[in-house]
């Protein structure tokens, strides 16, 4: 009898171990918090104000270079995704308006919000930045350039930029990227001040 429950029992830490190992490995990676930003009080003490303008928008970097942002400024026709920056699956291209190509439009998968069980991402306008926002492969001095382009931004003037980055949902959306996605740095109200600080500066810009 003692070995008969010896033998029961062994079965059962296995099957207890075996249950445990196959969780470990089935279980999503935890999400990795986003890298913080200086906040936009601690440029004061630059006296140069082209300085303190460019140390500001190098700041403004670390999100604009993030692949939150980057994925979605590509330099082909296709997107990328992921932390990792790849080439998006399946193949989609930008389309006419940046909406996707007739018939595979961003909306026969995204929708309105994130869809986490499948690891989709979602926002009530999904859609790749104009190609003329293309960051992809720029020096951030270049994407500083094009960003106060009129001809390439939308004719947005600064105060429409700020308002474009702090109150459109899909750039807001990079703070809430969904499950196994690392959040932009900082948090958009971080980002916002960084930006309204560097255009109250003088807007310069890093050497290209």
């Amino acid at each position: 009898m003692r070995s008969i429950a010896l033998a029961t029992t062994a079965a059962a830490v296995t099957l207890l171990l075996g249950s445990a190992l196959t969780l470990a490995q089935t279980a999503p990676a935890p999400q990795p918090g986003g890298a913080t930003l200086r906040p936009a009080a601690s440029f004061t003490n630059i006296a140069n104000q082209r300085d303190r303008s460019v140390a500001l928008f190098n700041e403004m970097g670390k999100v604009l270079q993030h692949p939150r942002c980057m994925n979605c400024h590509p330099a082909t026709e296709r997107p990328r995704q992921s932390d990792a920056r790849r080439l998006h699956q399946p193949m989609v291209v930008r389309g006419k308006d940046g909406h996707g190509a007739p018939g595979l439009a961003c909306t026969t998968c995204h929708g309105k919000q994130n869809f986490d069980p499948a690891g989709i991402p979602g926002d009530g306008h999904w859609a790749l930045a104009p190609a003329s926002m293309a960051w992809e492969g720029k020096t951030l001095g270049q994407i500083c350039e094009q960003l106060k382009d009129q001809n390439r931004n939308g004719s947005r003037d600064l105060a429409a930029i700020i308002k474009h980055v702090t109150t459109d949902t899909l750039v807001l959306w990079g703070w809430n990227p969904g499950k196994g996605r690392q959040p932009a740095p900082g948090s958009s109200a971080e980002f916002g001040a960084l930006m309204q600080a560097w255009a109250d500066s003088g807007a310069a810009c890093p050497a290209a």
